[in-house]
């Protein structure tokens, strides 16, 4: 039971399912290892347990699968809290008040093993009391302590040790602030907004679909039912990485990749079980990272998905998988559109673009455009000779271009790439050198000199100082 293969984030997000269902509205996260015995208690605010629930609580499988539970009830085997807490220590004692009513059970798998028994144990209020941060458990609410660690550190010792906890809280919090982003915004219709601290810090919640960015694209919504149940889809197409800022772009990138988290991201009762990929209907793609469906089903619907015990895999029903591959080409196609939006310049008969795109049959090539205005210009101003050396510099550029290297980089911090051209000389500057190597007859017509801006994509993140230096210069 202690390797059915929970990592300590998802041991403590079914410790949080359990706070949920029990309608907490604040969870605190502490991880104490600075202290002769390391310990770490998840403590809620919700409605607390008797001692009947509570030794209900400790039983493995006491609320089995196949008892009703209440519509927005996370739970589903009745092994959570056990499994989880095991997964990562041998020492699980729950506390749980409501009001002056205070009751504390108590697994030590070393006291199980010893005996050979499955024997827990009833801490009196006085042994209560001694517990390390009882003092921090409201008036109401739950504590789940977990001691003896003995999976929390591996190998390590001394400063490595304190290293990589730190490394696995944050791995903590971002995966609450992924699992149960819609709880913490307060979007879940049955649930008030859910605060959620570790260590003392407040844990903000990650939408992985940028709903509030003005550039993401809201697909319209599809249903399907099952057994009069409903399941909802709905693609979303995240915003080129040029259009967000650098803060939000470093979240996302926090998050994984953009490439790795495509795909279908499920909720089981608006807590979020599985996200990434595509049920291998298609591979992840470069140009569909992008994209992202949200479904959404009831638990009612548990046995349709063939949930496991962690609440972290899932299989769709066949009506889901049928309807999905129906889909998908209206879904990801918006998603290589916004990748090709900066490829669109790449064709003969735009004069702005500093790049030309070339198939044929021998292959893709990719040179200078010979026809943008700043080439001709300079073109203009050569003898027959430098004409000559100018063709052989544009189609030695376009023969050399590192092709490897730039992928390499895309893929590790696009921002960066982008961002390189705009050092060492201030962003106006540029502007006036760009707008003084333009044909005469550019220079007074602003319109095709936004174009041209716009076209190159070397002051995309400039917008503001583009309209100001083309308004002072209109005036």
């Amino acid at each position: 039971m202690r390797d059915i293969g929970y990592s300590l984030e998802t041991a403590v997000a079914d410790l949080i399912d359990n706070s949920i269902s029990a309608n907490a509205g604040k969870i605190d996260i502490y991880c104490i290892t600075d202290t002769e015995e390391p310990v770490m208690a998840i403590i809620d605010d919700g409605h607390g347990m008797g001692a009947d629930e509570l030794i209900h609580a400790m039983k493995h499988g006491g609320t089995g699968r196949n008892r009703k539970r209440t519509p927005h009830d996370l739970g589903k085997f009745g092994l959570g809290l056990k499994t989880a807490s095991f997964s990562q220590c041998k020492r699980l004692t729950v506390v749980s008040r409501r009001g002056e009513e205070l009751n504390a059970a108590e697994w030590d798998l070393d006291v199980v093993d010893n005996r050979d028994d499955w024997i827990i144990s009833l801490l009196s209020e006085a042994e209560i009391h001694r517990l390390p941060c009882f003092e921090l458990l409201p008036e109401r609410g739950t504590m789940v302590l977990w001691r003896n660690l003995d999976r929390l550190f591996g190998d390590c010792e001394g400063p490595e040790r304190q290293e990589l906890v730190n490394k696995q809280l944050v791995e903590v919090q971002q995966h609450i602030a992924l699992v149960f982003h819609r709880f913490m915004e307060g979007s879940v219709p049955w649930s008030s907004p859910l605060h959620i601290c570790v260590n003392g810090h407040g844990v903000d919640p990650f939408d992985p679909f940028c709903r509030d960015h003005s550039a993401t694209q809201h697909q319209p919504p599809e249903r399907i039912r099952i057994k009069s149940q409903e399941i909802l889809l709905q693609g979303y197409i995240l915003p080129h990485h040029s259009k967000l800022s650098a803060q939000k772009f470093n979240l996302y990138k926090d998050q994984s990749s953009f490439f790795e988290n495509q795909g279908v991201y499920v909720y089981r009762n608006c807590r979020l079980v599985a996200w990434g990929g595509w049920f291998r209907l298609i591979a992840k793609q470069k140009a569909a990272q992008l994209a992202r469906v949200q479904i959404d089903f009831p638990s009612s619907l548990d046995d349709w998905w063939t949930i496991d015990i962690k609440k972290s895999r899932v299989q769709p029903p066949p009506a889901v998988r049928t309807r999905l591959r129906q889909i998908l080409d209206r879904i990801i196609t918006p998603s290589k559109r916004v990748y090709r939006e900066r490829g669109q310049r790449l064709i003969p008969d735009d004069p702005y673009s500093l790049w030309e795109r070339i198939a044929n049959h021998t292959g893709i090539r990719y040179i200078l455009n010979s026809r943008h205005p700043l080439i001709q210009n300079l073109a203009k101003k050569l003898d027959q000779i430098g004409q000559s050396k100018l063709n052989l510099l544009i189609n030695s550029v376009g023969d050399d271009l590192p092709v490897d290297s730039i992928c390499m980089d895309w893929n590790d911090n696009p921002q960066k790439l982008y961002s390189s051209n705009q050092i060492n000389e201030s962003i106006t500057k540029r502007l006036e050198q760009l707008h003084n190597s333009l044909p005469e007859d550019l220079q007074y017509d602003m319109g095709a000199f936004r174009e041209l801006v716009e076209a190159t994509h070397l002051f995309d993140q400039h917008r503001d100082i583009v309209d100001a230096y083309i308004e002072q210069w209109q005036s």
